[in-house]
């Protein structure tokens, strides 16, 4: 398990959103990045979360709507990895993950993409 405070932690979740390909960023309107500790529950069996209507589900969409959100939980991820080379590995494929959920690709998907 690596250990590393809450602000270190979002230092790397920056990081490796800056790592990411322009061209799957660009595409995020109105959405936000955030890192909690856990998942509501408790548990450490959640990773990261996307919390919004994917674009594929989306019908009219506008002015006012709130912002749909990517959780990063960092006590489950520090849980899973070793050092922090593998938490870094595991911030960027949880984040690919959850964005590819707001384009609307499903988890079988990604498991077929090898990105779950």
């Amino acid at each position: 398990m690596v250990e590393l405070d809450a602000d270190a932690f979002e230092e790397l979740v920056s990081d490796e959103l800056d790592e990411l390909p322009d061209d799957m960023i660009d595409g995020l309107d109105n959405v936000v990045f955030v890192v909690e500790d856990r998942p509501e529950d408790g548990t450490l069996d959640l990773l990261g979360l996307y919390d919004g209507v994917a674009l594929t589900e989306r019908g009219q969409y506008g002015f006012g709507e709130m912002p749909d959100r990517i959780i990063l939980y960092r006590e489950p991820l520090l849980a899973i990895c070793d050092d922090l080379d593998e938490l870094r590995d595991q911030i960027h494929v949880t984040l690919v993950h959850e964005i590819a959920h707001f384009y609307g690709i499903d988890d079988e998907k990604l498991h077929e993409l090898g990105w779950a």
